[in-house]
């Protein structure tokens, strides 16, 4: 390198900044990266998202969206090609050194552009693939996988943000078992409080208030929330008022769901909210957080609650159980079972002793293995310890 600045440039790589779970812990990574060692880049494929005006004033934000569509013909993988080749592009003017590629949609860009230029990677396991890549991969899954096999076996290290997550990569991708590192997401505890205190939380009353924070698509396990709280009217204790339910989040069964809700009378009250930019306040202003997931990573939503001190009910959806260590920390559900929900709901309305056992054994587990400064050096000492050829 030539540069008198000798920090190194490590590009971070997110589809957009639209607020989703990895665009938040990207926009995490990015606001604690250290600055003597570090010049951080961002690389999206599309401009936009609510997230992109809290990054850092001295992120470099790149996007595909910048140059120009492909003029050739249409042919199968040619918005692929397009997009390793600008990538490319960028890594070869930006003097990239390093790539963190998060989600396996920018695997599969990073690992063709990287290898052409022996450009170092670390890469990221959010989901359990065998789980997340066909849900969201109907076309050429084969193939896909295939090419995230050898993205994967070529990066530099893996690093998963769930012992579950990690296995099912292991296995669905056929790398060597062990080899993928487990980080935990991290949580910014300072800046997590000082959000749900700088907004306001929707209007609430006296009534038991629960909050559901996610994208309305099939994984997250909706339908089996709203079974769940139908099954619970008729096991509703007398001396409990009916609950008001806070649904955050938008996505494809959001109109679904609102029609089933509405098309005749409960006992509870849903409110369908829809995207919202700061969650934390209701999340904070919640009596619960429900999580009824059919399948995670590593939740941000429960890690959020958690660290707000807001009891959590939630199913045992991958890498959220490992969200409890030596000491319970939530009233747990299993997966695609609305009965166990409905009874784990039921549980935490009676059990006023127990919840406030649950939260002061979730904060003083957030605080000792998801904090985001101790996580995001565990990050940096990947990044740094990895040569830079070209």
């Amino acid at each position: 390198m030539n540069r008198s600045d000798q920090r190194r440039r490590v590009l971070f790589m997110a589809g957009s900044m639209l607020g989703g779970g990895s665009e938040r812990q990207t926009l995490l990574f990015l606001r604690h990266l250290d600055r003597d060692h570090f010049e951080p880049h961002l690389y999206l494929t599309y401009r936009r998202g609510e997230l992109l005006s809290q990054l850092p004033d001295d992120v470099r934000v790149h996007s595909l969206e910048d140059l120009p569509p492909p003029r050739s013909l249409y042919f199968p993988g040619r918005i692929w090609r397009h997009q390793i080749a600008a990538l490319k592009q960028l890594l070869i003017r930006e003097s990239i050194e390093v790539i963190y590629d998060r989600t396996f949609h920018m695997t599969l860009i990073a690992g063709p552009a990287a290898r052409s230029l022996a450009i170092p990677r670390v890469s990221t396991i959010v989901s359990p693939p065998d789980q997340m890549l066909p849900m969201m991969e109907s076309r050429f899954l084969r193939l896909k996988r295939l090419q995230l096999a050898r993205a994967y076996r070529q990066s530099a290290r893996v690093i998963a943000v769930s012992t579950q997550a990690a296995q099912s990569a292991e296995r669905y991708y056929r790398l060597l078992q062990g080899s993928t590192e487990v980080i935990p997401n991290p949580v910014d505890l300072a800046g997590l409080r000082s959000a749900a205190k700088l907004h306001a939380p929707p209007p609430r009353d006296d009534r038991l208030t629960l909050v559901c924070v996610g994208r309305m698509s099939e994984e997250k396990g909706h339908r089996d929330l709203l079974d769940a709280l139908e099954l619970t009217e008729s096991q509703w204790p007398p001396s409990v008022a009916p609950a008001q339910v806070w649904l955050i989040g938008d996505g494809p069964l959001r109109g679904e769901l609102e029609a089933r809700w509405h098309s005749r009378s409960h006992l509870h009250q849903v409110a369908f909210l829809g995207a919202v930019m700061n969650p934390e306040p209701a999340i904070a202003a919640a009596d619960a957080l429900v999580l009824p997931s059919r399948f995670e990573g590593m939740p941000n939503a429960v890690l959020e609650a958690m660290a707000l001190e807001t009891p959590v009910i939630a199913t045992r959806a991958g890498g959220t159980s490992e969200l409890q260590r030596e000491t319970p920390t939530a009233f747990w559900a299993e997966p695609s079972q609305p009965p166990t929900l409905a009874e784990a709901i039921l549980r935490f309305v009676s059990s006023p002793v127990e919840a406030k056992a649950h939260v002061e054994a979730a904060a003083a587990m957030i605080a000792r293995y998801h904090d985001a400064s101790q996580t995001t050096r565990q990050i940096e000492r990947l990044l740094a310890g990895l040569d830079w050829r070209r």
